[in-house]
């Protein structure tokens, strides 16, 4: 009789541990911001309507330091950015740029042109895939790249390593309060014609085209979007990755 105890006792607990490894398993993926640049970021989190805010929207990240975080075990998609030069000022936080309306916490919000974004549309269950790219369609104000680990399938690393601030074109420039270059327009915020907008009669896939100024980004960093209606495939699905890694800088 004991031995029947102790081999139903032994027989409950290895399905506790083989269920507590398949919770594991299936845990939600993680998202990893890395600042690898030499100043501070302050990333910034934006959901999709329906969905989430991570983190409460946003946080300062010292250089050289990373911070992880959990994305939600169903579905999450949303875009992540870097905001650069932001100071504390007669009480007011604000930032030269990505700016969410002058709050650390974006809580939601979404971020002022320009800047380098990185998307993601993230699925849990019987499809578990995280699709993810980054885009310059907004322009572009650090370098960044979506680092994948552990996926299956399309996983590249994707994004912009090139500092295009000291290439950007003259019509392109944002200029700080010091002179200095503290990102580059693309040619949609910089002259807001309808074509380089793609809006109006231009807003579909046979009239949006690539411009001279998209193609400098293009030709700068290929693994990214550069006009609004630019190659779907350079969104990447991968398979069950377990983490993400959003690096700035690199």
């Amino acid at each position: 009789m004991a031995t029947t105890t102790f081999s139903s006792s032994s027989a409950l607990f290895t399905l506790f541990l083989l269920f507590t490894i398949f919770t594991i398993s299936k845990a939600s993926l993680i998202l990893t911001l890395v600042n690898n640049c030499p100043y501070t970021v302050w990333p910034a989190i934006q959901p999709n309507a329906g969905h989430p805010v991570l983190e409460r929207g946003g946080f300062a990240l010292h250089t050289l330091t990373h911070r992880s975080f959990p994305a939600p075990t169903t579905h999450w998609s949303g875009r992540i950015w870097g905001r650069t030069g932001c100071t504390y000022s007669n009480g007011r936080f604000s930032c030269a740029t990505g700016d969410c309306g002058g709050r650390l916490e974006c809580d939601g919000r979404g971020g002022a042109t320009p800047a380098t974004l990185a998307q993601f549309d993230i699925h849990h269950g019987h499809a578990d895939f995280s699709s993810y790219g980054v885009s310059l369609v907004d322009g572009f104000n650090i370098p960044m790249t979506v680092t994948p680990h552990e996926g299956r399938g399309n996983c590249p690393v994707v994004g912009c390593k090139a500092d295009l601030l000291a290439t950007c074109p003259a019509p392109l420039r944002l200029h700080g309060g010091n002179g200095r270059v503290m990102a580059c327009k693309s040619g949609c915020e910089a002259f807001g014609t309808d074509e380089l907008c793609c809006r109006n009669h231009f807003n579909n896939p046979q009239t949006c085209k690539a411009s001279s100024y998209s193609e400098f980004f293009k030709h700068a960093c290929p693994a990214t979007f550069t006009y609004a209606h630019d190659s779907p495939s350079l969104m990447h699905d991968c398979s069950a990755p377990r983490e993400l890694k959003v690096i700035f800088c690199h």
